[in-house]
């Protein structure tokens, strides 16, 4: 039990959980961008997504994003619409309006940003330059590590001061 002259947190060194950041996310995962050309089919594009096992691909000119297509895009922008997967060009379902997120930002906000805007990824940059994008999969992974390890930072207090 803490004395009277002086708070828990002093007594017993309570610390505020360590806020987790996008950076911690890209050391996990690592920072790897698979990307095509904006001329790219949506066919090849599908085929990339499926050797790697990946929801998205960012469409590229250089070191510029242009935007991302989604599995969400290929379904509601070719399969719904009747388009050709081996003729229409990624550059024509892409989405362009995805809100970008630094390395410095924390998960939380991540989350506010994933669910108000309905989306599924974010592109991370470091200035100008893209460094990696994160998927809500990312997102609520690095969420479920956090809280594991809060579980057991708090096991260990208690059973220290038994």
């Amino acid at each position: 039990m803490p004395c009277e002259c002086c708070t828990l947190k002093e007594c017993f060194d309570i610390k505020p959980p360590y806020m987790k950041k996008v950076s911690d996310i890209l050391t996990r995962k690592g920072t790897t961008i698979v990307s095509v050309s904006p001329t790219t089919t949506v066919l090849e594009a599908l085929r990339m997504m499926a050797s790697h096992n990946i929801g998205s691909v960012a469409i590229m000119d250089g070191d510029s994003l242009l935007g991302i297509m989604t599995e969400r895009d290929y379904s509601r922008k070719v399969i719904l619409k009747g388009k050709s997967s081996t003729d229409t060009p990624v550059a024509d379902i892409m989405s362009t309006d995805y809100p970008k997120v630094h390395p410095s930002d924390t998960i939380e906000h991540c989350m506010q940003l994933l669910s108000e805007q309905n989306i599924r990824y974010l592109p991370v940059f470091e200035g100008e330059k893209m460094s990696g994008i994160i998927s809500i999969n990312d997102v609520v992974r690095e969420t479920i590590i956090s809280q594991e390890e809060t579980i057991s930072n708090l096991k260990e207090y208690l059973h220290a001061n038994l």
